[in-house]
């Protein structure tokens, strides 16, 4: 995919062509061997648009070449009471195989970074895999580093605790079930 331009816009959450693509990118990224490795469930599927849709504080970009959807990322807003202020969390980034290492990556966090900056937020979060170096570097050379409050006290963890039934979609590393 020699010379990719790229396109970032705000997704329109309304648009039917939109949350098609944001579904198919999002089952995508979900195949990936660095996600869960196995397709949405299907129903799943089909409730990811409304459900973003439906939810107050989602924010959603899409990357393009020309027509073609090459890149999301799915953030929500939310809340820093140390600052009193919004935060945006980027809480999927996602890049097709083929466009990755051609910029991608870096206009969508550059399109969050604007509107967040629009919006008044005070940070922005997000999480990647320690093993996933490639992302890392993205996420550091845009600015990101491990969350750190007290240099003394190390490194922010994240943390989850799955609430789904265990007969829905399995997460190896949490022996639970995924978001």
């Amino acid at each position: 995919m020699k010379g990719v331009s790229v396109e970032v816009i705000e997704a329109d959450l309304g648009d039917r062509e939109h949350t098609s693509a944001i579904v198919d990118l999002i089952d995508a990224y979900s195949q990936d061997p660095l996600a869960d490795g196995a397709p949405l469930a299907a129903d799943v599927r089909d409730r990811l648009a409304s459900g973003l849709r439906d939810h107050p504080t989602t924010l959603v970009f899409l990357a393009y070449d020309g027509a073609r959807p090459i890149g999301v990322a799915v953030c929500f807003f939310g809340y820093s009471t140390f600052a009193a202020a919004p935060l945006i969390n980027i809480h999927d980034l996602y890049v097709v195989p083929d466009a990755r290492g051609r910029g991608v990556s870096r206009a969508l966090l550059d399109a969050v970074s604007d509107r967040a900056i629009t919006d008044g937020c005070c940070k922005l979060t997000l999480e990647v895999l320690e093993s996933n170096v490639r992302a890392r570097f993205v996420y550091e050379a845009a600015g990101f580093a491990q969350a750190t409050y007290l240099p003394e006290a190390g490194g922010a963890l994240f943390m989850a605790k799955p609430l789904a039934p265990p007969d829905k979609r399995f997460d190896r590393t949490m022996q639970g079930t995924l978001t």
